[in-house]
């Protein structure tokens, strides 16, 4: 029964996340924000719902190293992603079309990270009103972030952005679709993924205890795997629209949102700080994470270049998919 459940569930995740892409396309399309803040800011914090439910929900069963695999290995699965893809549709050499302001993202989504790794490895256990200090330093870092982010998109950027977007998608039909059934689209798209990555939680937990493995290994790839199907889909529908920076903006900006969710996790944990009860397996994860971000940085750098060489292009993508399977190998084993 949790089985089927499981799958009723991922259907609609991946239908929702169609829909949600599309609107999403809309407003990057008829707004002044552009599709790399559409991607970065609102379709990444609505595709990271599952993860919210997700990780709320192991805290009420009191199960932290499930919230905090789930979170790292969603931006593991996430990042895996957006190498598969980009090796599937490599003759378009999609990433030498996005913007680089895609790095500073990039550059955040490593920082958070890595101030996670630390504090898993080495724990302060300093706790404010029952949340850990390295929770309060992720929210400042990450607000100071997005301000960064958003100085930089001044109007000579937002005009370059939107006049690429127009040539992209001149004759697409979502220029049917009204500005105002697009928001409400959205977020009637955005409720149902959040109901039905609930239902993920629920019977991916199930399944995690019937199945006999590690919470720590179930976290960060059977659960972590299934909350990241909006992501999956959602980029595939956006590079189907042409809009390249909405699918590189939605998992990076999603990767990001994520370690948000520590914070919303550590609130409601009430022994202490969150990333103290870590299992070390976790602290593996994040640095995968790390190096995964690092690679994506590099690739990015590479791709501004413009490389017209197949076999240079596909590298980073490539060697990201590799140290993927290498840390989950490892992940598995010190499980």
């Amino acid at each position: 029964m949790m089985y089927l459940l499981f799958f009723i569930a991922a259907i609609i995740t991946v239908f929702s996340a169609i829909k949600l892409s599309t609107y999403a396309d809309v407003l990057s399309e008829r707004t002044s924000l552009g599709g790399m803040l559409v991607g970065t800011l609102l379709l990444a914090g609505a595709t990271s719902l599952p993860e919210v439910t997700t990780s709320a929900t192991a805290i009420f069963v009191n199960n932290p190293d499930i919230a905090i695999g789930n979170v790292l290995g969603s931006n593991l699965f996430n990042l895996l992603i957006l190498a598969v893809i980009d090796i599937i549709y490599r003759r378009r050499k999609m990433m030498t079309h996005i913007h680089k302001d895609h790095l500073s993202v990039g550059f955040i989504g490593l920082g958070l990270t890595a101030l996670i790794f630390m504090s898993i490895i080495n724990p302060s256990n300093v706790v404010i009103f029952g949340v850990g200090i390295e929770c309060y330093l992720l929210i400042i870092f990450y607000f100071i972030g997005m301000k960064l982010i958003a100085s930089k998109q001044n109007e000579n950027t937002e005009a370059m952005l939107e006049t690429a977007a127009t040539e992209l998608t001149e004759s697409h039909h979502t220029r049917a679709i009204s500005l105002k059934r697009a928001k409400i689209g959205f977020a009637l798209a955005a409720f149902v993924i959040f109901i039905s990555g609930s239902l993920l939680t629920i019977s991916g937990d199930a399944i995690a205890v019937s199945s006999g493995m590690s919470s720590s290994f179930v976290g960060s790839f059977l659960i972590a795997g299934a909350t990241s199907l909006p992501e999956l889909v959602t980029v595939i529908v956006a590079i189907q629209l042409l809009n390249y920076n909405l699918a590189i903006g939605n998992i990076l900006g999603s990767n990001i949102f994520n370690m948000l969710i520590l914070v919303l996790v550590d609130i409601l944990y009430r022994d202490g700080s969150i990333l103290a009860a870590a299992n070390p397996v976790s602290a593996i994860t994040a640095l995968a994470v790390i190096i995964l971000n690092i690679i994506v940085l590099g690739g990015i750098i590479m791709w501004q270049l413009k490389s017209n060489s197949k076999g240079i292009y596909s590298i980073p993508s490539l060697l990201l998919v590799v140290v993927y399977f290498v840390s989950s190998y490892l992940i598995f084993s010190f499980s």
